[in-house]
C-alpha cells in the first residue's frame, strides 16, 4: 500500500464545511465573519505519551481529544484538523481502529480532517487543530485579576493514578482501576464548558501537565499569585472510598498505607495521592478564573452541563501558588508537574 492509498483509505472523509480538503497541497478554509482562527498543535510520541501496545481505537480518540482540550481552553469552537503520522509499518488493522477512534470523536464535535502527512519512522502522532472564536471573546491566560475565584472542572488525579497502576507503582481496586484507566486513555475534552465560559471566565487553561504547572502559566501571564485549598480539590468518590480508609489524605501530610503502594516515590516530599492530584497531569480538565460576582452563574452552568465545577481557591497579589492544608498551613511542594526536558 502506498502512502497515498493509506491516506485515501483511512483518513479521507467528506468535508462539507471546507472549501478544499484532503488531496491538494493545502486545504482552503473560510473563517466565519466576525471570528478569528484559533490554532494549536500537540504531538504524541510512543514511549513518552503512550505505551507501544496502546489500544489503537483509544489512541485515535486521545490523539484528537488532547487537541480539542486546547480549543476548549480558548473558548473556541473546533472546526478543522490536520494529522501527521510517523508509522513503523503499514498495519491495516491498527489503522482501521486508530482512524475509527479519531473520526468518532471528530464527528461528535463537528471537526473535519483537512490534511496532514504520513511517513515511515517510529510511531509519532501530531495533530494541528483549528477553531473559531468571536473577535475579542477568546479565553486567555493573561486575564486573571486579584480577587478572582479559581475553579476546576470534574476531578483531578484520576489519569495519573491510572498511569501509576499500569507502571506497577500502585495496585488499584477494580472499580477505581476501570475509572482511572478510562480517564487516562479516553479523556473528555470540555469543549461545551469552554464555549459557555466566554464572557464569564477571566482566564482559562486545560490541565495537561498538572494543576500546579498549568495554573502557574495563568499566574505568570497574568502577573498574579494564587492561594489554593487542598481540602477543596475534587477527587472522584470511588477513590475516596478505596484508596485509604476512611478518606484520602486531605491534609496532604498523611501517606497511603500498604498494600496500595508497591514502590516509593522518594524525594517528592508529599503524599503519593497529593502528587497525583496536584501534579500528575493528563487530566484534560479546565482550570479557570472568574470574578466572585459570577459564582452563582457558574454553579448554574455546572448544573446545566451536568459537569461538576469546583471553586478551589482565589487569585491574590504577588507571585506563585500557595497550597494550604486543612489547617491553613502551606504545603511543601517539590513537584509541580510534568516537563519533557527536566
Amino acid at each position: 500500500m502506498s502512502e497515498f492509498d493509506l491516506i485515501r483509505r483511512h483518513f479521507t472523509c467528506a468535508t462539507p464545511n471546507t472549501l478544499l480538503g484532503v488531496g491538494d497541497d493545502a486545504a482552503l478554509l473560510q473563517v466565519s465573519e466576525g471570528s478569528v482562527l484559533a490554532v494549536s498543535s500537540d504531538m504524541l510520541v510512543c514511549g513518552t505519551h503512550f505505551f507501544e501496545d496502546a489500544d489503537p481505537y483509544l489512541l485515535g480518540h486521545k490523539t484528537l481529544a488532547v487537541n480539542l482540550s486546547d480549543m476548549a481552553a480558548m473558548g473556541a469552537q473546533p472546526r478543522w484538523a490536520t494529522l501527521a503520522l510517523s508509522l513503523p509499518k503499514v498495519d491495516e488493522t491498527w489503522l482501521e481502529q486508530f482512524s475509527a477512534g479519531f473520526f468518532s470523536l471528530a464527528q461528535q464535535h463537528g471537526v473535519e480532517l483537512v490534511g496532514g502527512d504520513t511517513t515511515r519512522g517510529s510511531l509519532n502522532l501530531c495533530v494541528t487543530i483549528m477553531g473559531e472564536v468571536p473577535q475579542g471573546k477568546a479565553l486567555r491566560r493573561d486575564g486573571a485579576q486579584v480577587g478572582d475565584e479559581v475553579w476546576v472542572s470534574c476531578t483531578l488525579g484520576d489519569a495519573a493514578l491510572g498511569l501509576a497502576h499500569l507502571q506497577g507503582k500502585i495496585a488499584l481496586p477494580e472499580d477505581a482501576r476501570i475509572h482511572c484507566l478510562a480517564a487516562l486513555h479516553q479523556p473528555t475534552p470540555r469543549v461545551a464548558l469552554g464555549l459557555a465560559l466566554r464572557g464569564v471566565a477571566t482566564s482559562a487553561i486545560d490541565i495537561s501537565d498538572g494543576l500546579l504547572s498549568d495554573l502557574g502559566h495563568i499566574l505568570e501571564r497574568s502577573k498574579v499569585g494564587a492561594e489554593i485549598e487542598f481540602s477543596l480539590l475534587p477527587i472522584v468518590e470511588v477513590l475516596r472510598k478505596n484508596l485509604t480508609h476512611p478518606n484520602p489524605p486531605l491534609s496532604g501530610r498523611e501517606r497511603l498505607t500498604p498494600p496500595l503502594i508497591r514502590g516509593s516515590w522518594e524525594g517528592l516530599g508529599v503524599s503519593f495521592l497529593q502528587h497525583c492530584i496536584l501534579s500528575g497531569g493528563d487530566d484534560y480538565e479546565l482550570c479557570f478564573t472568574a470574578s466572585a460576582i459570577h459564582h452563582a452563574e457558574i454553579l448554574r452552568l455546572s448544573e446545566k452541563l451536568n459537569l461538576p465545577l469546583t471553586r478551589i481557591g482565589k487569585i491574590v497579589a504577588g507571585q506563585g501558588c500557595v497550597v494550604q492544608d486543612a489547617t491553613g498551613n502551606p504545603l511543601k511542594i517539590e513537584s509541580t508537574g510534568y516537563d519533557h526536558f527536566r
